[in-house]
């Protein structure tokens, strides 16, 4: 109905203010080779201050996945909050759709706001994205945070029953729900507590707003991600890497988790926060942060004496 209120973008419209209240301005890059990346960055970046790059997961966009963690990162971090191709106001015409030219198309366009050296968190899909920027820049990325990403999955694992959805053309559905009753299973899958009776109207309003622009793009991604995907071909990265998971996670199940561990061995570390799901970020904001917090910023290395670590709210 034309001229509804929307929730979804009067949201929208706060978290615009809440990024710029943090001292972040947008910016759009053109690549100048049909693609333009947009992306929250430091009015004000200060020489002293490391670089932290924020990369969000499948779903709205970075400021919906990030707005709870600009505060008490920003004292400490340069940051910079990109939108992803084919999310936000980001976009291209090119024809590839690979994390790892998602990869190329974010570090050229921190390259042009003089990041040289950075970190990266990525949840999710941005996961996926982070592990692909510290395979191809090692020089540029220091240390990396994979939080919930299944970056070793294998295309045999569907078909193997290791998800709870029977083929990729289910699972395409549900991350990208284009109906009220897709966006509650999507909900179930990625909330330990997910919220209850919302009303059809609002989820309405949340997919019309979030969900339907690039829809054919975004599935063409997620099929990127799965087709032909091997562990045996994914590299080994070098840089110290915090590897953070719920327990409960529906999306991308722990087993997961361990297996990026065995893979990369003594340089990474895992920590599963207990009674949380696949959205660690909206469910468990302040332990995600504190864990954050000892990777990134502490002065000593965090050491983690076991495989895992659980984590309770305080």
């Amino acid at each position: 109905m034309a001229n509804c209120f929307s929730f979804t973008s009067s949201r929208d419209r706060c978290f615009r203010y809440s990024f710029t209240y943090a001292g972040l301005k947008s910016s759009t890059t053109d690549l100048k080779d049909g693609t333009f990346i947009h992306c929250w960055v430091p009015k004000k970046p200060r020489n002293h201050k490391p670089n932290l790059v924020l990369i969000h997961g499948i779903g709205a966009n970075a400021m919906w996945q990030w707005n709870d963690f600009l505060s008490p990162l920003s004292s400490k971090f340069n940051i910079y909050v990109p939108d992803l191709v084919f999310f936000g106001e980001s976009y291209t015409s090119r024809s590839e759709r690979s994390e790892a030219f998602q990869a190329q198309c974010l570090v050229k366009a921190l390259e042009g706001f003089g990041v040289k050296k950075m970190s990266v968190v990525g949840l999710s899909y941005g996961g996926f994205v982070a592990y692909s920027m510290a395979a191809q820049f090692g020089e540029c990325v220091e240390r990396v945070v994979i939080g919930c990403a299944g970056v070793c999955v294998e295309e045999k694992d569907v078909e193997n029953g290791l998800f709870e959805v029977d083929c990729l053309e289910e699972a395409i559905e549900i991350l990208l729900p284009q109906k009220p009753e897709r966006l509650r299973e999507l909900m179930k899958l990625s909330f330990y507590k997910p919220p209850k009776n919302l009303p059809s109207c609002f989820l309405s309003d949340f997919i019309n707003v979030m969900c339907t622009e690039y829809l054919q793009e975004r599935q063409e991604l997620i099929i990127g991600l799965h087709k032909d995907r091997k562990l045996s071909n994914l590299p080994k990265i070098t840089q110290p890497t915090l590897i953070i998971w719920g327990d409960k996670d529906r999306i991308f199940p722990p087993e997961l988790a361990h297996r990026l561990k065995r893979h990369l061995g003594e340089n990474a570390q895992l920590v599963l926060i207990e009674n949380a799901g696949h959205a660690i970020n909206l469910e468990k904001p302040k332990i995600m942060y504190k864990h954050l917090k000892s990777f990134l910023i502490d002065p000593l290395p965090h050491k983690v004496e076991s495989d895992s670590i659980g984590s309770k709210e305080d």
